[in-house]
């Protein structure tokens, strides 16, 4: 990687994050989020497509644990049908909702089986269960959320399952492209998160909607809680930091590949990842990271978490954000951490 000793840390340390609450001259606060949310809808690059009629078809329609799942292919964006697999409660409801949003994991043959059973295709089972095996305990977070009673909603990301599978070394050759096209890769997939938000709350059966996710997953939840008011609550697991403090020898973001589904070119001039999920405060969000975690160093985690409390606090709604880092855990959600979470979404929605 070519970077001479005095530039990366002079370009670094220009990185003082104008438009970040308490530094932006803009004192209101609602008059913030609106600057700020339209900062980050710029730096997308990817038009608003709001307009596009979603014009969901159902399929494979199964019921089994007191749910009905069902396959729904919708549009997220005016280029593509995406199908996605959608759990219901049997019952009267609405009941609330949950936005599923997966990880990256280098592992592109499954992206919706990562967090939901594939009941509708047996040959991504066995791939489905050792990734359930690997960072969730077992469990399939969907199904667990949906025998407790939540509408799941999970969708593939550009890449991933039904929409790949993409190998590792092809992202950086997709990103590429999309900005070639005036794009970009991590732009569409905040669009489509957004807007599957949007869907999703618009169902009869639902009654206010939270955005979860793991890892890549977790970067999604927050970053959807803070471009659409359909979401209502967020739950990142295993992603929040610092850039400063990520940006460090050896860190996936250092690396291209993987980091392009995240990099929204010049955001970083104006806000932080923080600061982007600031824009959802006061929501309540739920942000937690193991103390092991490799991806995240801990200076980073910290520094994150304390930035977003004293948003919180601004607006005199401390209790409604939570902050841990799991000690001895690595990238993990497992399941003790999964049932925090559950008893946490029961209360906040």
């Amino acid at each position: 990687m070519y970077a001479p000793d005095s530039l990366h840390p002079a370009l670094k340390k220009e990185l003082t994050f104008p438009l970040a609450w308490g530094t932006s001259p803009i004192r209101d606060f609602r008059e913030w989020r609106r600057a700020a949310r339209a900062k980050v809808e710029e730096c997308l690059v990817v038009e608003r497509q709001d307009e596009t009629p979603y014009a969901p078809e159902y399929a494979g329609t199964f019921q089994v644990d007191g749910c009905t799942r069902e396959l729904v292919t919708l549009s997220l964006t005016r280029y593509e049908r995406v199908r996605a697999a959608l759990l219901t409660p049997q019952g009267p409801g609405p009941f609330p909702a949950v936005l599923l949003l997966h990880d990256h994991g280098a592992e592109f043959d499954i992206g919706k089986e990562k967090l939901i059973r594939p009941w509708y295709d047996d040959t991504r089972l066995a791939s489905a269960q050792a990734w359930a095996d690997r960072y969730f305990g077992g469990r399939f977070i969907g199904d667990e959320l949906a025998r407790r009673g939540y509408v799941v909603l999970c969708a593939d990301a550009p890449g991933w399952g039904d929409r790949g599978p993409i190998t590792y070394d092809e992202q950086q050759a997709l990103a590429s492209t999309f900005y070639h096209l005036g794009s970009s890769l991590a732009g569409l997939m905040a669009r489509e998160d957004a807007r599957a938000a949007d869907f999703l709350a618009g169902l009869d059966r639902v009654r206010g909607v939270a955005a979860l996710g793991f890892s890549m997953g977790g970067y999604r939840a927050w970053q959807t809680a803070a471009l659409t008011d359909s979401v209502s609550a967020a739950v990142a697991a295993c992603w929040m930091t610092g850039l400063k403090e990520m940006m460090v020898p050896g860190n996936n973001t250092l690396r291209g590949q993987s980091a392009y589904y995240m990099l929204h070119p010049g955001l970083s001039r104006h806000l932080d990842f923080p600061d982007v999920a600031s824009i959802g405060a006061p929501k309540p969000m739920y942000f937690l990271d193991g103390e092991q975690d490799p991806l995240f160093p801990a200076e980073g985690v910290q520094a994150a978490y304390a930035k977003l409390r004293a948003v919180w606090t601004s607006r005199h709604a401390e209790e409604r954000l939570r902050t841990e880092i799991w000690p001895g855990l690595g990238h993990v959600f497992t399941a003790p951490m999964q049932d925090e979470v559950f008893h946490w979404l029961d209360h906040a929605l």
